[in-house]
């Protein structure tokens, strides 16, 4: 027993397990107030994350229940496949099978918000400390990453938010084959079952959305091309050493790219079947950022957000054009080329690699993207939710915190040599002290100004109504608050809106403006919809604001007035 106790005793004061512990205090604290009202509030609007909680609650749900089904949304009825209508978030649906309702739904997502917020710190730093830094620039590498400003203006989304795994599974796959920027590959710190481990969190990163896991996929190809290559000019100059990596690492590698490629290709495959859509250059160069975009920060910003109001005002669409990736994290990569525990060469390589990233990160701004961005993305189904290139800043800002990692961490490591020298260490506690004043910049230019708006309270009749059912008003933002509130029931409903939608939605609404009416009831009808449920609360200013009170006894329709705010309409 004293034994065993020992090791828990490690195993809760490990370096990990402080990280993961300081991780998730930060993380509370740098997106306060989401755990003030967790059941009620969500970050940013109140569009954007309801819907992804309802699409987490239906993964869970329909996991449970019918998992033949899982493609086979309740909502924007009739469509097929219509879960794949954007990111699925599919490898939240364990949390989705905890809790039913919107209240759970809520408080579901604000749970996740904060994980992975926490999850992008405790990524980011066990890559950098992998890679070879010490404790204390691999921290400053971590909160710069997870709380860089331009993420500010993505708290509304928390597919774009869940970025965690691609660092933690870079990592580990660097600790499984036993490599390090510093140190290159060692054969004595090779270990398979981290490699194993890598493999299964990049299936994951992936199950979670195309919009980040399929450049993840390339990055991942491509890191799997150069290693392919140094290995083969390894093996042969020096032949008769064995293997470079070890044939049970290879047969690993071999089986997890297999099985990340495999489950990507069964998420991929309702993608490709749902309604084709426009050409997407256009929607690409509409979403592509100016150069000026890498200096604006967003207006959830604490620090930058009013002091760069004018300089938003010049940008197309701001909201996904505010890719300032902080000015701290800037000065700290251009100090780490000059400055660094990194060799030179590779300093240029990450140089170029924050070049060429930055490149895809403005889409069509460069040659139009015919050689960048066009070509891997603009050919893909609209519901990959690949047609928005800024959020690719992902990867500019990883590869300039690893430059600015090589910067804090040589700093760090003269300013102890030079404590040790000493007799006494006179200047020790002060220059211990410095050390840590780039992360006190870092985590002050992550600070937020991020909106915590209450979501709408569920209607009573939506825990009662049966569908097919049309909900009233329907619009492209509020019809995602009333897919949260059939959390409770999770009825077929025409209403459906997100990062994809059909161009029947767009044809459903025109069909309905004038509800109740023989065209509109005919149109229904048609479609398979028997039963309409109109808010009154929410239906001021809007084409229904009287449709809840005109007679309908030459339409051979009944209507019944459930409470003081509900009216159903039944069509059959």
């Amino acid at each position: 027993m004293r034994r065993a106790g020992r090791v828990v005793g490690r195993a809760l004061i490990h370096e990990y397990a402080l990280v993961v512990y300081g991780s998730l205090v930060l993380a509370a604290v740098l997106t306060w107030p989401a755990l003030r009202y967790p059941l009620h509030t969500v970050p940013q609007d109140i569009w954007d994350p309801s819907r992804q909680a309802w699409q987490i609650s239906w993964a869970g749900h329909v996991l449970l229940t019918e998992p033949a089904r899982l493609w086979q949304a309740n909502a924007f009825f009739p469509e097929h496949y219509s879960f794949a209508f954007g990111d699925s978030l599919l490898g939240y649906a364990p949390a989705g099978m905890i809790g039913s309702g919107p209240l759970a739904a809520v408080l579901r997502y604000n749970l996740l918000f904060l994980l992975a917020h926490a999850l992008l710190a405790v990524g980011a730093y066990a890559l950098v400390r992998q890679l070879g830094s010490g404790r204390t620039g691999a921290v400053v590498g971590a909160v710069a990453f997870a709380y860089a400003p331009w993420r500010l203006a993505q708290e509304g989304h928390l597919d774009i938010v869940s970025a965690g795994g691609i660092p933690l599974a870079l990592a580990m796959l660097a600790r499984g084959h036993g490599y390090s920027l510093r140190y290159g590959f060692r054969g004595g710190r090779r270990r398979t079952g981290w490699a194993v481990a890598g493999w299964l969190v990049a299936t994951w990163q992936l199950s979670l959305g195309f919009s980040l896991g399929l450049p993840f996929a390339y990055v991942l190809g491509a890191l799997i091309l150069v290693v392919g290559v140094a290995v083969l000019v390894r093996r042969l100059r020096h032949r008769g050493q064995g293997a470079v990596l070890g044939w049970r690492l290879l047969v690993t590698d071999l089986i997890g790219v297999l099985i990340f490629a495999g489950v990507g290709a069964l998420i991929a495959v309702p993608y490709f079947r749902v309604p084709p859509t426009g050409p997407a250059g256009e929607e690409i160069s509409f979403f592509s950022a100016p150069v000026q975009s890498l200096l604006i920060g967003p207006a959830e910003s604490r620090i930058w957000g009013l002091p760069h109001e004018v300089a938003r005002q010049s940008l197309g669409w701001p909201a996904e054009m505010s890719l300032l990736p902080g000015f701290v994290l800037y000065a700290l990569a251009l100090a780490g080329l000059v400055f660094s525990i990194w060799r030179v060469w590779q300093r240029l390589v990450l140089l170029a690699a924050v070049v060429v990233s930055g490149i895809f990160t403005l889409g069509t701004t460069f040659f139009a993207g015919r050689w960048t961005y066009l070509p891997l993305f603009a050919h893909l189904p609209a519901s990959f939710g690949v047609r928005i290139p800024g959020r690719l800043m992902l990867w500019v800002t990883l590869f300039l915190a690893i430059l600015a990692v090589g910067a804090v961490a040589e700093f760090v490591r003269r300013a102890e040599h030079m404590v040790s020298t000493r007799i006494p260490p006179w200047p020790g506690p002060w220059l211990r002290l410095a050390t840590f004043v780039p992360l006190m910049l870092v985590l002050v230019e992550g600070w937020n100004a991020t909106a915590h708006p209450v979501v709408p309270a569920q209607p009573a009749a939506m825990r009662t109504v049966q569908g097919p059912v049309l909900v009233l008003p329907t619009a492209a933002l509020t019809d995602q608050t009333v897919l949260l509130w059939s959390t409770s029931r999770f009825q077929q409903m025409a209403n459906g809106s997100g990062g994809f939608a059909p161009q029947r939605q767009s044809e459903l609404r025109q069909a309905v403006a004038k509800f109740p009416d023989a065209a509109s009831v005919q149109y229904l009808r048609a479609q398979g919809i028997g039963t309409v449920l109109l808010l009154r609360s929410q239906v001021t200013g809007t084409p229904w604001e009287r449709a809840g009170d005109l007679p309908v006894d030459s339409l051979q329709i009944s209507r019944e007035d459930l409470d003081n705010d509900s009216v159903l309409f039944r069509l059959n």
